[in-house]
């Protein structure tokens, strides 16, 4: 349904966006026929809006079956829609980096008050060790003096030694606000050719799918397993009417783009995996889908904070005899730095090898994480 909704309604609202004036150039085809062309943009907006609409239809069944928890129903759609409105200012109002970087703030605010999870995180058991050898020199040269001053430490100390919990507490929730922060960003400064935006959120959401189903049946043991559940079910409830409405984006957005999903569908995307990460109760989970965005956020830094000069449009560069595109070495993203491994490509070959990337870079952090559960007992 929120395909068939979305896949209808982007071209039938392009022509308003076009008409108020919200349309750009491709220019990754400059110098061409199609470069001269107007598209439209921001239409990350129209399929937001179909998925809201779903999401808010799930909110109006939650309170009419007596659900639990229709909370964080309530905190999912303020957070989405919230950060859904930003992005669309941001397309009109062309809002500048340092603004972008802290609104998202403001939107996982619902997310952090709804979270009743845990904030403690297990460590593998071979990070352990120095913990355990921590704990005997305290114990080996414990004194009256020594226990009064240290025994703030003993507690901690001997719960990462014996079961590797790690108590966080208002920490985990700073790292969980960071979190929204950087989802909200990370898809939107690892764009710029067509359909890169929609793809790459459109492979985390099915791997996020895939994470989230997995642990509707996990091989460790868990404290509540109906508890589990329901966090992951309610994750996956958010996460289907995303990637259905996110395909239907795609089919518009692709290689000739008939449509741009401006910074609307980037704080949307991003938004939409925090709250799922957050309220589905697998935040330190989440990074392991966005390899890929976080090394093009390293690579980005120097120009994002200014130490190297940042251009508006860190796009490689369009060749009209070859019809590829060519990196340039000045424009520090993960886009550049593959035409720089690989040499000139098409850009739809470029971003096919882009999301490729990416798919390979979900199942190995999905291996990691899996694996990583064999060492922590």
């Amino acid at each position: 349904v929120g395909y068939g909704l979305a896949v209808g309604a982007i071209p039938r609202v392009a022509p308003l966006f076009e008409k108020a004036g919200l349309f750009g150039m491709d220019i990754n085809k400059k110098g061409t026929p199609q470069g001269s062309v107007k598209v439209p943009e921001a239409l990350g907006l129209a399929s937001a809006t179909v998925s809201i609409v779903i999401l808010c239809a799930m909110h109006f069944n939650a309170f009419r079956t007596n659900d639990p928890h229709p909370a964080l129903v309530t905190s999912a759609l303020a957070s989405i829609t919230f950060m859904t409105l930003l992005g669309f200012a941001d397309d009109v109002l062309d809002l500048r980096w340092r603004y972008k970087m802290v609104l998202p703030l403001f939107g996982c605010l619902p997310l952090l008050a709804h979270y009743s999870g845990s904030t403690t995180i297990l460590l593998p058991t071979f990070l352990r060790s120095p913990f355990i050898v921590a704990q005997q020199a305290l114990d080996a040269y414990s004194t009256k003096r020594a226990e009064s001053v240290f025994s703030v430490f003993r507690a901690a100390l001997e719960s990462i030694a014996e079961r590797g919990a790690v108590e966080l507490g208002v920490l985990f929730y700073v790292y969980m606000a960071l979190l929204s922060i950087f989802c909200s960003n990370a898809i939107n400064i690892y764009a710029g050719i067509n359909g890169l935006e929609a793809g790459q959120s459109l492979v985390i959401a099915c791997f996020i799918i895939i994470h989230n189903a997995l642990e509707l049946h996990p091989s460790r043991e868990v404290e509540s397993l109906d508890t589990l559940r329901q966090h992951h079910l309610f994750s996956i409830e958010l996460m289907l009417p995303f990637a259905a409405v996110t395909l239907a984006l795609l089919w518009h957005n692709a290689f000739p783009s008939r449509v741009f999903v401006g910074d609307t569908f980037c704080y949307f995307a991003g938004m939409t995996f925090a709250v799922g990460a957050i309220l589905g109760h697998y935040p330190e989970t989440l990074l392991v889908f966005f390899i890929p965005q976080l090394i093009n956020f390293i690579y980005s830094l120097p120009q994002l904070i200014g130490i190297v000069h940042c251009p508006r449009h860190r796009l490689p560069r369009y060749n009209i005899e070859t019809k590829k595109l060519e990196p340039i070495r000045s424009n520090l993203n993960l886009v550049n730095l593959t035409l720089l491994a690989t040499g000139p490509m098409s850009e739809r070959a470029l971003c096919e090898l882009l999301l490729l990337v990416q798919i390979a870079a979900c199942c190995f952090g999905l291996a990691i994480r899996y694996a990583a559960v064999n060492y922590v007992a």
